[in-house]
């Protein structure tokens, strides 16, 4: 498979032109844009994992993704564009009144690797900050923060407390069943 910079470096462009293609698409129709993969180039056709943040005036207006690779790159690009657009919970759907003052970035992500890790200084300890997505879970919660997300939070302790809370447990919090995966992305746009 080809490396996530060579595909933004690539097919950045085309990309881009598809989360509009599949936001305008939502919002005339109600769902996302058929996709007939066989006619994307083939590093496009593989599987990719893809994060699709939407801003307006510089403030988030919609984030939805896929952790793991599971469909072809550009079906999950254009299935997680609608979704981010229309299906976040956290903000209604966008109207095509907005469609002019929003923007769009998109996350290519590597595959998530399981930490090793002892406790909680250990994982902080292991975190590389403005390079590593996180991904955690215990209890049956999980939660993720792409990297972009140290732009915010750029200590590691506040970070983390952070994604905690996003997984419902509380900022203290710690197991002996806690897990931890890191990912690094490429973003385009």
């Amino acid at each position: 498979m080809m490396n996530t910079a060579d595909i933004a470096e690539k097919h950045g462009p085309l990309l881009l032109d598809f989360v509009k293609r599949s936001l305008a698409h939502g919002v005339t129709q109600g769902k996302p844009p058929a996709v007939n993969v066989d006619s994307f180039p083939e590093e496009l056709r593989e599987p990719g994992a893809t994060f699709i943040t939407i801003e307006k005036r510089g403030k988030l207006r919609g984030c939805i993704g896929s952790l793991q690779a599971h469909r072809p790159l550009v079906a999950d690009l254009v299935e997680n564009a609608f979704k981010a657009g229309f299906k976040d919970p956290r903000f209604p759907p966008l109207t095509s009144d907005e469609m002019g003052q929003i923007s769009w970035s998109i996350s290519l992500l590597s595959e998530p690797e399981q930490m090793l890790i002892q406790d909680e200084a250990d994982l902080l300890r292991q975190l590389v900050p403005k390079v590593d997505g996180l991904i955690i879970a215990d209890k049956g919660r999980r939660a993720t923060f792409l990297p972009q997300v140290w732009d915010q939070l750029p200590d590691p302790v506040t970070f983390l407390s952070h994604l905690k809370r996003k997984a419902g447990l509380p900022p203290d919090h710690w197991s002996p069943d806690f897990t931890a995966q890191r990912y690094r992305v490429v973003k385009v746009g």
